[in-house]
């Protein structure tokens, strides 16, 4: 969890520590009881690896005196800070899928150094662009040598198997599924839900029936949760070993198609307005204001399938790319992960962003907390119509919204009642939005921004423009 700036939150989720955020800086306190493990894990060549290869975490240990005016019982550690957080319910499918390979792995790879991992949810994971770190390291710990379970096996198939498989096959939202159950679905949740000759095929016989059954027919006895030991630590890691590579096939099993569609998947190729030429001289223009400004962070709001967040990300800028639709993101994930490229793409909408949640709403920000002044640049291409006309947002509350957000630049289209679009989804509503002409559009952002430069996209009705904060952000 990461609380509030110079406050720790109580340490319930975890007795061994606490992480807390004081200045910009990232810092973990461990209880004297749990340190000396801690520091022999780090010390693991399991542990060097990931984190040279970025999916671990890196953790220094401070000094005592290192933080003065801070009133700290335990050892302190600084880990290196996630440019942009982001919560398992604002993933697509396919970032989640990504974490529950990388659990696994890291789980895999401790066995033979003689640790394991006591819990894995999808909490534990934080996303660089397209790829996951694992971030909590206190999730390591030793195991005995001849106990062959694994603790954190249950709650793995309730965290990443279970709500994949009910996405894809059942249609359940992962926003809804993992925001409101942080521990995931229940096995008799998704037994409920499918039919009768679905429960008897896998993988939900065994993620789901079996499990059902069981519960239903043995009362819960505490020797449930002390396994038998192995005869030897040989036979227990080799029971661990084909349990976690078990769990491998299940994630594989469940885990998301190579693509979908949607009503906005595929838009810029088969349902767009613009013709190329057209779509040139907007990419022109994107790219024109990418050399001016040089940004170094892009939020690309109403992303679509992410065309414009590519190309920021090529010029060198780390993006948050957000929309709606988890198809069309789920897409941008898979083109940013095997090109390598800055793009973090998230199931957000834009007129309803993900709240602060947890105990006390202080587990996990809100998504204009993490957002707020976080962006050299703020794309909103294509969004404007939507969020005024279908949101019915105000025309003044966007443009002020996009200057919290913003450092300095906001590159926004603005599309007049003419065009298509906008007549398509006002439905026979234009009376309402009659004055929401250019010059007033123009208008209305003077109050924040300032004009760097326009251009109508020939033959339609929209405008580019570049605007720049009245006051940026130092």
């Amino acid at each position: 969890m990461i609380a509030t700036p110079a406050a720790k939150m109580p340490t319930f989720r975890d007795p061994a520590g606490s992480v807390f955020r004081f200045s910009d800086r990232i810092l973990r306190v461990v209880h004297p009881d749990f340190n000396v493990e801690l520091e022999a894990f780090l010390t693991t060549r399991t542990a060097r690896e990931a984190v040279e290869s970025g999916r671990l975490i890196s953790s220094e240990r401070l000094s005592p005196n290192a933080l003065p005016n801070l009133d700290l019982t335990g050892a302190v550690y600084e880990h290196e800070r996630v440019p942009f957080p982001s919560y398992p319910y604002e993933w697509p499918a396919e970032m989640l899928h990504t974490a529950g390979v990388l659990t696994l792995d890291l789980a895999l790879n401790t066995l033979d150094e003689g640790y394991g991992l006591k819990d894995a949810t999808p909490y534990n994971v934080l996303f660089r662009g397209p790829r996951p770190v694992f971030v909590d390291v206190l999730s390591f710990e030793r195991r005995e040598p001849r106990n062959p379970a694994w603790t954190a096996y249950a709650q793995f198939v309730r965290t990443f198997l279970l709500p994949l498989l009910a996405n894809r096959d059942l249609g359940w939202p992962l926003q809804q599924t993992l925001s409101g159950r942080r521990e995931g679905l229940e096995p008799e949740a998704v037994y409920r839900s499918t039919g009768a000759l679905r429960r008897l095929t896998p993988p939900y016989l065994t993620l789901a029936s079996l499990p059902t059954w069981l519960a239903s027919s043995r009362r819960e006895e505490a020797s449930l949760y002390h396994p038998k030991p192995a005869a030897s630590p040989e036979q227990a890691g080799y029971i661990l070993r084909s349990l976690l590579n078990g769990c491998r096939r299940q994630l594989n099993a469940v885990g998301p198609g190579s693509g979908g569609d949607s009503t906005w998947s595929q838009y810029l190729d088969r349902k767009s307005l613009y013709s190329p030429q057209q779509l040139a001289e907007k990419e022109a223009f994107v790219r024109e204001a990418l050399e001016l400004t040089r940004p170094a962070t892009v939020l690309d709001a109403g992303a679509n399938e992410g065309h414009f967040s590519l190309l920021a990300a090529r010029t060198g800028a780390a993006v948050v790319a957000i929309d709606t639709d988890p198809v069309v993101v789920g897409s941008i994930w898979r083109r940013a992960y095997s090109e390598n490229l800055d793009i973090q793409p998230l199931v957000v909408d834009l007129t309803r962003p993900t709240p602060a949640c947890g105990w006390r709403n202080q587990e996990c920000a809100s998504f204009l907390d993490r957002a707020a002044g976080a962006f050299d640049l703020v794309l909103m291409l294509a969004l404007m119509h939507h969020v005024v006309v279908t949101e019915r947002v105000p025309l003044e509350e966007l443009l002020a919204l996009a200057a919290e957000i913003s450092r300095e630049y906001m590159l926004i289209e603005f599309v007049a009642p003419e065009d298509p679009m906008f007549q398509r989804i006002v439905r026979g509503r234009e009376a309402l939005y009659s004055h929401l002409t250019r010059e007033r559009f123009e208008t209305a952002a003077q109050a924040h921004w300032e004009l760097v430069r326009s251009k109508r996209i020939t033959g339609l009705h929209r405008w580019l423009y570049l605007y720049r904060l009245r006051r940026a952000r130092t």
